[in-house]
């Protein structure tokens, strides 16, 4: 039946059969993804049971948001959801850059050391570290930053992360994404390896 609408629609039996046999080649993979898609929605509709969401939750708020009980349960939803302390989901924050910002000032007191483990980070953030002059910048504040580069393989180069990192280390980053440089992006399994050796040094 479906062949026949195929034929309708101009598209050859060789080419229909030749479809086929790709999808089928591919079945195994396109059912993993499957399983992991509903495993994250199972995620999150546990998320939602856990923290009780009701149609309350979706209720209009004005004025400065003041107990706006829709707003806390769903960053308390994101943070069940990844396993977090708490999460914060605010329109107020306009890109990664921002959100970088706000997690660096939070946690970052005069004193401490920031190391960036892959190298130069990107140039939005010269700025906020102080790599580049400005006001307000961590380095006015008085926070040490350093960069450890890439080997020229584009590995990480762990003997010079750890080197890097002393008792006033505060906050390890790890850009993922290759921006505008040649070296390959590093991948989750780099990253959580990454984690577990800094980690493992100063926890």
């Amino acid at each position: 039946m479906i062949e026949h609408m195929y034929a309708k629609l101009n598209i050859s039996n060789e080419v229909f059969a030749f479809c086929e046999r790709i999808e089928n080649g591919l079945a195994d993979r396109f059912r993993e993804i499957d399983r992991i898609a509903e495993h994250n929605q199972m995620k999150v509709l546990y998320a939602m049971q856990k923290n009780r969401v009701s149609d309350i939750h979706f209720a209009a708020s004005t004025g400065y948001g003041y107990n706006d009980l829709g707003r806390e349960t769903l960053e308390n939803v994101y943070a069940s959801v990844f396993n977090t302390e708490s999460a914060l989901v605010r329109p107020q924050l306009m890109s990664g850059t921002h959100a970088l910002t706000v997690a660096f000032f939070g946690n970052l007191r005069p004193g401490d050391e920031l190391i960036a483990a892959a190298g130069k980070p990107y140039d939005t953030l010269e700025g906020v570290i102080g790599i580049r002059e400005t006001n307000g910048s961590l380095k006015e504040f008085g926070i040490v930053y350093k960069q450890v580069e890439l080997l020229e393989s584009g590995g990480l180069d762990y003997p010079g992360i750890k080197n890097a990192i002393t008792d006033k280390t505060k906050m390890v980053t790890i850009q993922r994404s290759k921006g505008y440089s040649l070296r390959p992006t590093l991948s989750v399994e780099e990253i959580g390896k990454l984690i577990a050796f800094v980690k493992g040094i100063n926890p």
